[in-house]
């Protein structure tokens, strides 16, 4: 049957042979299931089938979504472009923010996690394919920013994050992987205090599987598991 527990499991199988094949652990990549727009009764569904970590994209659909399935033992991650105005209540609602590219936006969010009295943690979203459509940072300026960032207590950077153009083949995309695997590695070796580059966010549903094979340790799924969006 073609049921939501089924197509969550469908996914975490490929996730594993895709992590096996490449020679890694399969416990090393953490599956993100993407909610954005999915009712929170079929959430809930998700994570009654397993999903451990949700990904949401409005911070005012997440917060409705997350109050109401508020006793339920999962993660919450915002993965879509966050504006400073909202940083507020993306640090009360988010366990990992995805999409950080500006001092702007980390300097809000270091004031509102010292409200909170909270330490929020981070990845820098990189604009690796520098299509104009696309949020991210370049780069060229992306040791700059991490470097500027690690300066704030109350923020921690825990990787990188990227949304690579679209294409129907998945090996057009490897090379977009590779980019963000290879700068994650260049900035590591710089030895940024308090900075640990640990994460890589990348691959969907079309190309997860050439995503892991690149490195990374969090792919975001939705269609995968809970169907083409209406």
């Amino acid at each position: 049957m073609d049921t939501i527990e089924n197509r969550l499991q469908t996914v975490k199988d490929r996730i594993g042979k895709a992590a096996t094949d490449c020679g890694r652990d399969p416990h090393s990549i953490r599956l993100i299931a993407v909610s954005k727009t999915i009712s929170a009764a079929i959430v809930q569904e998700a994570i009654q089938a397993g999903a451990s970590t949700l990904g949401e994209n409005y911070v005012q659909e997440a917060r409705d979504k997350i109050s109401i399935l508020r006793d339920c033992e999962v993660s919450w991650h915002f993965i879509g472009h966050l504006q400073s105005n909202k940083a507020k209540y993306a640090v009360k609602l988010f366990d990992l923010i995805h999409s950080v590219d500006s001092v702007k936006l980390a300097r809000e969010l270091n004031k509102q996690a010292l409200k909170s009295g909270k330490v929020q943690q981070i990845l820098i979203q990189v604009n690796i394919s520098q299509e104009s459509t696309k949020s991210g940072i370049t780069v060229d300026e992306t040791s700059d920013l991490i470097l500027e960032i690690s300066q704030y207590e109350n923020l921690r950077i825990k990787g990188l994050m990227t949304m690579p153009p679209f294409f129907n083949q998945p090996e057009r995309v490897r090379p977009f992987f590779a980019a963000l695997r290879d700068l994650r590695d260049q900035i590591s070796a710089k030895d940024i205090p308090g900075v640990c580059l640990d994460e890589l966010s990348m691959g969907m549903t079309g190309d997860f599987e050439v995503a892991i094979a690149e490195g990374a340790t969090m792919v975001r799924v939705g269609t995968a598991i809970f169907g083409e969006r209406i």
